[in-house]
């Protein structure tokens, strides 16, 4: 059975009066254990609807399961670099967004044949083991011959080999969360295409690196495996492992009466700041041909902005004067294409320049741009 839970408001005299918010709802219906299932397949809003229920709701007599899907997007973890983890350059011409988690481990992505499931409880309960039990005990329900087992690094794998769900959490002071992906039918050359960067070869970095791992689809495996099906598995199966009954709950995280501050919360999800800035200090070290021009290019990253660029050119090309007012122009900006593009604009239209000069500048910002 699902319960759609709507905004729970009564309105007096045209406004509309909150009566509780979702975590007196919770604790109104006095469960051990309840299972959700988001709403919406907004990979910001999901991820905010996560961090809400961690900060809001009491979990310390209580464990939760909520089950998300999302429409294309790829997700980094929190300590990692995006421009190391995948091919930004293709993901802005396909329109994927990326997201940065509040949670550690790897980078994935995600559509609508990939299930997200996240398991709340108590910090003093938190046993990734016991989550991952309920994953694969649901699908040996649904097809007893199936070969699947979690690894010690906390993974899924099929027929102890191809990776089907990764593992990422968030300890907090008293509760924690751990979150998991499931492959149904995911676009998997699509996968594989975005989570290639097409610059880590020239980035040095102390941030988390992802671990490859060859992937398939359960669907692949049996048609019947499809992600309806394996999501009730799975809510069953952590209904019986935790000792209760009771409905799917639907919510969804556009209620900000029933959440508040989750609009805010998606809101600094999106930021440029979040996503790009809080990536660890980096540098790029590359060799760009330019008009059958070799130039060296150094900068460092810091907070996602350039800290310091340094550029090396033959001077019967550019001058060195010139190299450096430019390399000077782009210290402090942001490290992202639209920013690059504009700054040159700028200064081509600020500094005396021939017509000549000008196209060279803007075709040493093309190089620069390629490794964005």
């Amino acid at each position: 059975m699902i319960l759609r839970l709507l905004n729970r408001a009564c309105v007096l005299s045209g406004s509309v009066r909150l009566k509780s918010t979702l975590s007196t709802f919770f604790d109104e219906m006095g469960k051990s254990g309840i299972i959700l299932k988001s709403a919406t397949t907004g990979i910001f809003e999901n991820l905010a609807l996560e961090d809400w229920i961690h900060d809001h709701v009491d979990l310390q007599n209580r464990s939760m399961l909520l089950s998300w899907r999302n429409s294309p997007a790829v997700v980094i973890g929190r300590h990692q670099n995006p421009w190391q983890e995948c091919n930004l350059p293709l993901m802005r011409r396909l329109g994927i967004p990326l997201a940065r988690r509040r949670s550690g481990g790897g980078t994935v992505f995600h559509d609508f044949g990939n299930i997200n499931m996240t398991f709340f409880i108590s910090k003093k309960k938190y046993d990734r083991h016991r989550n991952l039990k309920v994953i694969t005990s649901a699908l040996k329900a649904l097809r007893p011959d199936l070969e699947v087992a979690a690894t010690d690094r906390f993974d899924i794998l099929l027929n102890g080999h191809y990776k089907i769900s990764g593992t990422a959490a968030k300890l907090g002071r008293t509760s924690a969360y751990h979150h998991c992906t499931l492959l149904c039918s995911v676009d998997r050359s699509v996968l594989s295409s975005v989570l290639k960067s097409n610059t880590s070869e020239v980035i040095k970095s102390n941030a988390t690196p992802s671990v490859p791992s060859p992937v398939r689809n359960l669907l692949d495996v049996d048609p019947t495996l499809d992600s309806d099906t394996i999501m009730n598995a799975v809510a069953s199966q952590y209904s019986n492992e935790f000792g209760f009954d009771g409905p799917v709950i639907t919510v969804d995280p556009s209620h900000e009466a029933l959440m508040p501050g989750i609009h805010k919360m998606a809101q600094d999800l999106q930021m440029w700041e979040w996503i790009y800035g809080r990536t660890p200090k980096f540098s790029v070290c590359s060799s760009l041909v330019v008009d059958d021009v070799t130039v060296k290019l150094d900068m460092d990253i810091k907070n996602g902005a350039v800290e310091q660029c340094a550029m090396e050119i033959p001077e019967d090309w550019l001058p060195s004067e010139m190299v450096n007012e430019f390399t000077s122009a782009l210290n402090g900006s942001k490290y992202c294409p639209n920013e690059a593009a504009v700054l040159v604009a700028a200064f081509t239209r600020t500094v005396s320049v021939t017509a000549d000069v000008a196209e060279k500048i803007h075709r040493l910002c093309a190089g620069v741009v390629s490794v964005m």
